[in-house]
């Protein structure tokens, strides 16, 4: 059994309807870029019957998970879909990854994005965030922003440039443009992103303090279909 965060696994069984409602009917052979070292939605998509792998530098060392970049990868077969999770903003080359998962796809085939736009991360949305951190023993990436912010006496604006810059992240913009190239839009919509770091807060508070103009919503969701 692979071991999950309490964090991912929020993560996960929130978006997971999100992802089975735009995959193909099973068993469609289904790849997912960036799985991570705990599985990602592959164990859920096989589960439901899917012939779902993972590709990742970090995947589990397990059957049915590719230890590799998704751009080194060549699968065995055209893929029905592909899912890509918060991945895309760290690949080195996005355009060769793209390039690389319209050649993947079987034509017709669907391409699952969950998405995060880092530059609408702005400080009114950080501070939110900030505040609605749990006090439970949980340490997760947004306790590390709010820790380096606080020691860098920067402006915030500031700060989160230089983090991105340094992380080389691609901001939601080019995603979304990179994607919009090669795929016909099915789907594009702005999404909550940080609710799970923010038990008991949930997505439904996230969403309701976006819709009032509280903070932005900083997460994208995309579907994209194969020419």
């Amino acid at each position: 059994m692979i071991d999950t965060t309490a964090a991912e696994q929020r993560w996960l069984s929130t978006l997971w309807p999100f992802v089975q409602a735009h995959l193909p009917p099973a068993p469609s052979h289904v790849v997912e870029i960036g799985c991570g070292p705990t599985g990602g939605f592959v164990p859920a998509m096989r589960e439901h019957g899917y012939d779902a792998v993972g590709v990742d530098p970090a995947a589990p060392p397990e059957p049915g998970y590719h230890q590799t970049e998704f751009e080194n990868h060549e699968g065995a077969r055209p893929a029905d879909a592909i899912v890509a999770c918060t991945s895309l903003h760290h690949v080195i080359d996005l355009d060769r990854a793209l390039d690389r998962a319209a050649a993947a796809l079987a034509p017709s085939g669907v391409l699952i994005i969950i998405e995060w736009s880092y530059e609408k991360f702005d400080e009114a949305t950080a501070r939110w965030s900030f505040d609605r951190l749990p006090d439970n023993g949980e340490h997760g990436w947004l306790h590390h922003h709010r820790e380096l912010w606080l020691a860098s006496g920067q402006p915030w604006q500031t700060y989160l440039d230089d983090w991105a810059q340094c992380e080389g992240l691609h901001n939601g913009h080019a995603i979304v443009q990179a994607l919009r190239a090669r795929f016909h839009t099915r789907l594009l919509t702005e999404a909550p992103y940080l609710f799970p770091d923010l038990y008991p807060s949930s997505v439904t508070h996230e969403r309701a303090a976006a819709h009032r103009g509280e903070i932005r919503a900083t997460g994208i969701r995309y579907i994209g279909v194969k020419p």
